[in-house]
């Protein structure tokens, strides 16, 4: 990655950062994300919002709030504002348990599921170029990787 003076901004980089595994998460995690903030910011929808719905589409039933703050990588008190917010849109129901009153169940509703058919087919086109870049066998490889560290250092 060249800055605009020409030099390698990887030059710039301390060494220790560039060996940094958190840090290299981040960063790869801002270099996909770039892609899809402008699709997502279209649609009117944040990055949170869009996990939440995922999760909801692809799991495709109810789902307890602490689950679905798990699956979709957000903590549980953000998870209540973006729900608000979802349910306002009439892109989630949000239910009581009627065997736990203090259980909070939530499913994906047709706006939800429209928004998602809406964005699916710029988001295939996203995915499709990082795997042109990056290699189809790359990406499924490094999903793997990431799923196998996340198992075993959620033990």
């Amino acid at each position: 990655m060249k800055s605009t003076n020409g030099t390698n901004h990887h030059a710039d980089i301390p060494p220790d950062t560039r060996k940094s595994l958190p840090i290299a998460l981040l960063r790869a995690r801002e270099a996909v994300m770039a892609g899809f903030r402008p699709v997502l910011a279209r649609h009117g929808i944040t990055e949170q919002q869009w996990r939440v719905l995922r999760v909801l589409s692809e799991i495709g039933k109810p789902l307890d709030a602490s689950n679905l703050a798990f699956r979709a990588s957000i903590l549980p008190p953000s998870l209540t504002r973006i729900l608000k917010m979802l349910s306002e849109r009439q892109m989630i129901s949000v239910i009581r348990d009627r065997g736990d009153g203090r259980r909070v169940l939530v499913q994906i509703s047709k706006g939800g599921e429209d928004l998602i058919r809406e964005v699916a087919p710029e988001s295939r086109e996203i995915y499709a170029d990082l795997e042109q870049r990056y290699g189809e066998d790359k990406v499924r490889l490094l999903l793997e990787m990431l799923d196998d560290l996340t198992t075993k250092l959620s033990r």
